[in-house]
């Protein structure tokens, strides 16, 4: 069977399947009670971006997510966009697992956010109602702890800390069994039953030009996509762009950026490590160096080994000759010179000589020819 490069078997998706594609578009935008499409396996995780800054005063924080497509499952950028009226916010749709299946809720406007499967879609959706603003007066007020300003000047701002209601499901996209395990309030159950208004034709045009780009579609980016989110509905193209940074993990997993660590050609941080006891001694070495090694005074009666060098002292600079020393070199005094004996002259061994015999001085010469007779 011959085999198609992910790239391919993307394009080959987004150009046959353009007929379900809008069916499957309105049905996971659509306003209509229920869940609107269904799929066999679970979307994948959500991938980790920044959010870009907002357009103008006005516009409302929209977050990105996975749609399906009845063949693969492709990201809808997350995105600022103008709410249909004043005083509504923006209930994320999500995805949820029912009786076998993977089910995707529709997102909607009304005065009182709903239940989103308690999903972190960030920057103020935590899981639980919304935090990066409120309306007041007819005024929307912004949270500049979650939400980019750029720069635009917002009159209106505040700023508060923001929790995350599920911080251990990770970037879990879903509702249910290995996702997101919530179950919505009875202020999220109030929510769901007032009126609520479907997405705007700007929401609409961003999701169908989401449906038909290749490089969206899971089977090409891998869960990390490279419009991961805009400054404006549908423009995907631009300053207000913004990459995914890394795709996501499963709960309790790392991402993938966090697995592979630095990219090649990034360096690592240092590590400083702790010197020890010698290296402590060697960098102070040389900040004593110009000073003069204090040596004490030694007893005059002290032997020349009993004079050491301290511990800081350099080992190239001689030590000062001990007191000990110079009085080793001097003369020893008169006294010892008479103890000492001295050699016996050669005289006394003459005299200690036994003398001649007196017969043999006495003893006549004769009896030779030329001598008398004896």
């Amino acid at each position: 069977m011959l085999k198609l490069r992910p790239s391919i078997f993307a394009l080959l998706l987004a150009a046959c399947a353009v007929p379900a594609l809008s069916s499957s578009v309105w049905a996971q935008t659509c306003a209509c009670a229920g869940a609107g499409i269904q799929a066999d396996v679970a979307p994948p995780p959500l991938p980790d971006y920044d959010q870009p800054p907002i357009p103008e005063p006005g516009y409302l924080w929209t977050p990105g997510y996975w749609a399906w497509n009845t063949y693969d499952y492709y990201w809808v950028p997350g995105t600022w966009v103008e709410p249909p009226q004043p005083g509504v916010l923006w209930t994320p749709g999500y995805w949820g697992f029912v009786e076998g299946v993977y089910a995707f809720h529709r997102g909607y406007w009304g005065p009182h956010v709903g239940f989103y499967g308690g999903v972190a879609y960030g920057f103020g959706y935590g899981g639980v109602g919304y935090e990066g603003g409120h309306w007041e007066n007819g005024a929307f007020f912004y949270n500049r702890t979650v939400n980019n300003f750029g720069s635009v000047h917002i009159d209106k701002v505040f700023e508060k800390p923001v929790t995350i209601a599920n911080a251990s499901g990770g970037h879990a996209s879903f509702n249910g069994p290995g996702g997101i395990v919530a179950q919505p309030t009875a202020d999220e159950e109030a929510a769901a039953k007032e009126t609520h208004i479907p997405p705007t034709d700007r929401q609409l045009a961003h999701a169908r030009a989401a449906s038909v780009k290749s490089d969206l579609f899971v089977s090409k980016n891998h869960g990390k996509p490279t419009i991961a989110a805009t400054s404006k509905a549908a423009a995907f193209t631009g300053a207000g762009v913004i990459k995914a940074k890394a795709a996501g993990a499963e709960p309790g997993q790392p991402t993938t950026e966090e697995k592979k660590g630095p990219e090649k050609g990034e360096l690592k941080p240092e590590t400083k490590a702790t010197p020890t006891v010698e290296e402590k001694v060697e960098k102070k070495t040389p900040e004593r160096s110009n000073l003069k090694p204090v040596v004490k005074s030694t007893p005059a009666v002290a032997p020349a080994s009993a004079v050491k060098p301290s511990l800081g002292e350099p080992v190239n600079k001689p030590s000062p000759k001990p007191t000990v020393e110079k009085q080793v070199k001097r003369p020893p005094p008169p006294v010892e010179k008479q103890v000492k004996p001295s050699p016996k002259p050669m005289v006394e061994k003459q005299v200690k000589r036994p003398p001649p015999s007196p017969h043999a001085a006495s003893k006549p010469k004769c009896g030779k020819p030329g001598q008398p007779k004896c």
